[in-house]
């Protein structure tokens, strides 16, 4: 295998799940970000609980986020991605935020902003999404976002707005 060209980047990915023993799916793919090539798996917040997006007739998900190294394209990286949450069992529906054996959403890359029909990031919800913020400052609890928005900020707003009670540490 020929090595990439491409200089190393940090990248932060949100991990859910809340089918087939979420725990174990959520802990199975963190070991599974670590084996992807020319990437390293650099820290993963704890796991979180919350309530689901969806219907309300599915159990609660199982969230973390992790931190990588990468010298993959983002594209390449959303590829490997896609063959874990394959791997793991993961069935795609047209009906959006139904339950699923694991999703895994490249958060960030780096400081870019993508958008393309295969990829957009910053993740579109990221910012709204308490079960990805919350994961996400505990492992950088400095970070800002490309649009030089402060993650600390955004939690406040969020948390000011929202019962944090739907949410916790396990």
């Amino acid at each position: 295998m020929l090595r990439s060209t491409n200089p190393e980047v940090t990248v932060y990915v949100g991990l859910g799940s809340n089918l087939e023993n979420p725990i174990q799916q959520v802990q199975t793919a963190l070991l599974a970000l670590d084996k992807i090539p020319e990437t390293k798996l650099m820290s993963h917040s704890s796991l979180y609980q919350s309530k689901p997006m969806g219907p309300a007739d599915q159990g609660d998900y199982i969230n973390s986020v992790a931190e990588l190294s990468t010298s993959l394209s983002s594209l390449a990286l959303l590829d490997e991605l896609q063959d874990i949450e394959n791997a793991q069992g993961r069935v795609r529906k047209s009906e959006q935020w139904s339950a699923r054996t694991l999703d895994l959403d490249l958060l960030l890359y780096a400081n870019q902003v993508i958008s393309t029909p295969r990829l957009t990031v910053p993740h579109y919800g990221m910012k709204e999404r308490l079960f990805v913020l919350l994961p996400l400052i505990e492992i950088a609890p400095t970070l800002r976002l490309p649009d030089n928005s402060q993650l600390s900020n955004l939690v406040n707003n969020l948390t000011a707005n929202q019962s944090s009670q739907e949410i916790h540490k396990l």
